[in-house]
């Protein structure tokens, strides 16, 4: 079983991804695999640095992402370009990963925990779309409070990604992250529970 997990930045995706992980799920992270296509070496930094110029490339050959970001997010054809070169790179290892973990285990629940899951159409690639949901003005609170984000640099993040209307209606499961942790956990904890139902009646039809 593959289970979506997306929401907007700042909010709590990565905590929620954390529980489920915690409750015996495989999760993929395509944050962490979008960082590794982009390594030094790898195909998509040097298509990168042909279609932005050295200005994206630091002093020790590795991708300046603070520039990129500059770039990016403030311009929808530039980010269309960016896309073009890492996404198919991510959904080629996220594949492999998926298969490498239903080898090991077949009846493994594989949470793919992805920003852009709506935004890039992979909704039908999943059985199961987990949607975290938090007031836009409360995620940002938490990135330019507590992770020190410039607010500038938030806003545009925010302005690329879909809104939540969105989001919500192409969730199977929504978790609302307005409130404590321990709310959180609670939510969770039924999410898990009805998780293995599915994937328990999946295996057995």
């Amino acid at each position: 079983m593959l289970v979506g997990l997306t929401g907007g930045i700042g909010s709590g995706k990565s905590t929620v991804a954390g529980m489920l992980a915690e409750a015996g799920m495989v999760v993929i992270d395509a944050d962490a695999i979008a960082r590794e296509v982009v390594e030094p070496g790898e195909p998509a930094l040097a298509a990168i640095a042909e279609r932005f110029g050295d200005t994206v490339i630091d002093d020790g050959g590795g991708l300046d992402r603070a520039a990129l970001a500059a770039i990016v997010f403030r311009d929808d054809d530039e980010r269309a370009a960016l896309e073009a070169i890492t996404h198919p790179a991510i959904r080629a290892e996220v594949s492999r990963r998926h298969r490498a973990a239903t080898a090991r285990d077949p009846e493994a629940i594989v949470v793919l925990d992805h920003p852009l899951l709506v935004e890039t159409d992979q909704v039908d690639s999943v059985d199961a779309l987990v949607v975290v949901l938090a007031p836009a003005r409360q995620r940002r609170d938490r990135l330019v409070t507590h992770r020190g984000m410039d607010p500038d640099d938030v806003d545009a993040r925010m302005a690329s990604q879909v809104d939540d209307a969105t989001r919500r209606a192409a969730a199977t499961h929504v978790l609302d992250n307005s409130g404590s942790r321990d709310d959180l956990a609670g939510q969770v904890a039924d999410l898990v529970t009805d998780l293995r139902q599915r994937s328990a009646g999946a295996t057995t039809s």
